[in-house]
């Protein structure tokens, strides 16, 4: 007797950000299973499915936000469960990924933590990984199973197409930058101009930017970033476009981490308009006037559902999920 097994998918969140767990559901027409998450006196964090997960394709959301070290531990946490639950696949969706920053070793006795991160996930039991915008590309190639990099890039050309100036100049903010920027200008048939810039020796959170090379004189500029932190990055830039001759400048990233003192900096700063997506969550204390925010949970969702169909994850995004 042959039986064709029903597939099942199955999605969780963590508690960093149920909201965009929810966004995601709604886009693909299921239900949040539960989690039960709790934690002990001490800390400790414990995790129990109420429904069986037998033989399920389970989807485990979880974005890295702080703090850091309790959201990737609580996604650990929730794939050992799912493992001993025996699901039959396991993805861990990390809309933003923790440590991304720490991709390499910039001195000597340092560690590479993104690598220890995708070893603590492939350890637990993954056996798949969804992300949006990785700080770098060579985060992929950490993992020894596959891993689909989604881009924000569409929502965030779609915003630009339909409010940006015609004359609108891409700015990279750095030399790690130019090819993502490089690429938006293409999309948009407009000029690029990158702002040089360097890290004051022993220091993490402070930069100086030096120069801008590329026309910037009397035209709109948007500044494109992975992530805005303590927003050192994009505000220095700022300055030095506006002392360039720009007459507008917005900044955008996917991930809006905003630490300390991020706000004070944007507010201070000659930026007009800071476009996020809703990567991380974003409490009402965050939301100053000159943000706006865009969701990515029809991007997600698409990825999850090509992913549990066994379809092509970058057709979504016409090849150009390599941003």
């Amino acid at each position: 007797m042959e039986m064709t097994p029903k597939r099942r998918l199955e999605l969780v969140s963590g508690k960093t950000h149920p909201g965009l767990a929810e966004e995601i559901a709604s886009c693909l027409g299921v239900t949040l299973s539960e989690t039960n998450i709790r934690r002990f006196a001490d800390g400790e964090i414990h995790c129990r499915f109420d429904a069986s997960m037998r033989g399920a394709d389970m989807f485990i959301v979880q974005t890295h936000s702080g703090p850091v070290n309790d959201s990737i531990m609580e996604q650990l946490i929730m794939v050992d469960a799912a493992k001993r639950a025996s699901a039959h696949r396991i993805t861990a969706v990390c809309p933003y990924y923790g440590y991304s920053r720490q991709d390499r070793k910039a001195t000597g006795r340092e560690p590479i933590t993104a690598k220890l991160v995708a070893d603590l996930l492939s350890a637990a039991g993954v056996d798949r990984v969804v992300s949006v915008d990785l700080h770098s590309g060579q985060i992929q190639g950490f993992f020894d199973v596959p891993v689909d990099h989604l881009t924000a890039a569409p929502v965030l050309l779609d915003y630009l197409r339909q409010y940006g100036a015609d004359d609108l100049v891409v700015i990279a903010p750095d030399a790690g930058r130019v090819k993502v920027a490089e690429r938006y200008s293409q999309l948009l048939d407009t000029d690029l101009a990158l702002v040089h810039k360097r890290h004051p020796r022993g220091t993490y959170n402070e930069v100086e930017a030096m120069d801008v090379v590329g026309v910037v004189r009397g035209r709109p500029c948007v500044i494109i970033d992975d992530l805005i932190d303590t927003a050192g990055t994009v505000c220095a830039a700022a300055y030095r476009l506006v002392e360039a001759g720009a007459t507008d400048v917005w900044a955008m990233a996917t991930h809006a981490l905003l630490s300390d003192p991020a706000l004070d900096r944007l507010n201070a700063s000659p930026i007009s308009r800071v476009i996020v997506t809703n990567t991380l969550p974003l409490p009402v204390y965050l939301r100053i006037p000159k943000l706006e925010v865009l969701s990515i949970a029809k991007i997600v969702a698409d990825a999850i559902h090509a992913v549990f169909e066994d379809t092509s994850v970058s057709e979504i995004f016409g090849g150009q999920n390599l941003l």
